[in-house]
C-alpha cells in the first residue's frame, strides 16, 4: 500500500517538474520581466536623439512685465497670468504685445502674436541712430528721444528694450512722467520711434 502511495506522489509532481522545465526561466518572475526590457542596442535612445531643431524666430523678445492676475466669479477667484513683450529683428522693426493665458508659455506666446501684429517699421539714419527728435505719451507714459552721436544707447527701464530690440544705437532717452509702469513707457517709445521721417 505504502509504495503504490509513493509511486502516485511521485507521477503527480512529475508533470508539474515537466512544466516548469518546458518554461523554463519564466517561472522566475524577475527574468520574465527583464527580458521584455529594451536593452542600450535597441536604438531607443537613438530615435530619441533624432529630434530635429526648431526653427529660430527671425524676431528677439524681451518680457517686460510677467504677473498673476485674479478674476473674481461666483466660486471664488480664477486665476490667469499676464505677460507683456517687446519683439524686434534688430534691423528696423519693433512692437510691443500683451497676452493672458492660464499658464505663463500660453501668455507669453499669444504677447509674442500680439507684438507681430503692432510691429512698426523704424526710419534709421545710415549709422542705425535717429534724425531728429521725438516724443511721445502713452496712457501715463511720455518719453522723450533724441540723437546722440557715439554715445551709445542712454536710456533706462523699459526704452532701452524697445530701442536695443529695434537696433538703434547712439540715442539719449528720457521717460519725463513720473509713471513708471513699463508698458506705458515702451508704448510711448514704440509710438515715438514711429514718427520718425
Amino acid at each position: 500500500m505504502d509504495n503504490d502511495t509513493t509511486t502516485t506522489k511521485t507521477e503527480a509532481e512529475t508533470p508539474a517538474k515537466a512544466d516548469d522545465s518546458a518554461r523554463g526561466s519564466r517561472a522566475d518572475g524577475k527574468e520574465r520581466r527583464g527580458r521584455g526590457r529594451r536593452g542600450p542596442g535597441d536604438g531607443g535612445r537613438e530615435r530619441r536623439g533624432k529630434r530635429e531643431p526648431r526653427e529660430r524666430s527671425e524676431f528677439d523678445q524681451r518680457t517686460i512685465i510677467l504677473r498673476r492676475v485674479a478674476r473674481v466669479i461666483a466660486g471664488g477667484r480664477r486665476f490667469s497670468f499676464s505677460a507683456a513683450i517687446v519683439a524686434g529683428d534688430r534691423k528696423g522693426r519693433v512692437g510691443v504685445g500683451i497676452g493672458k493665458g492660464a499658464d505663463t508659455a500660453l501668455a507669453m506666446e499669444k504677447a509674442m502674436r500680439d507684438a507681430k501684429k503692432n510691429m512698426i517699421s523704424v526710419k534709421m539714419s545710415k549709422t542705425m541712430s535717429i534724425a531728429h527728435n521725438v516724443e511721445a505719451k502713452s496712457s501715463s507714459g511720455y518719453v522723450l528721444i533724441r540723437p546722440a552721436p557715439n554715445r551709445g544707447i542712454v536710456a533706462g527701464s523699459s526704452v532701452k528694450v524697445v530701442l536695443e530690440l529695434a537696433g538703434i544705437r547712439d540715442v539719449t532717452a528720457k521717460i519725463q512722467s513720473s509713471s513708471k509702469n513699463k508698458l506705458n513707457i515702451a508704448r510711448a517709445a514704440v509710438k515715438a520711434l514711429s514718427q520718425l521721417k
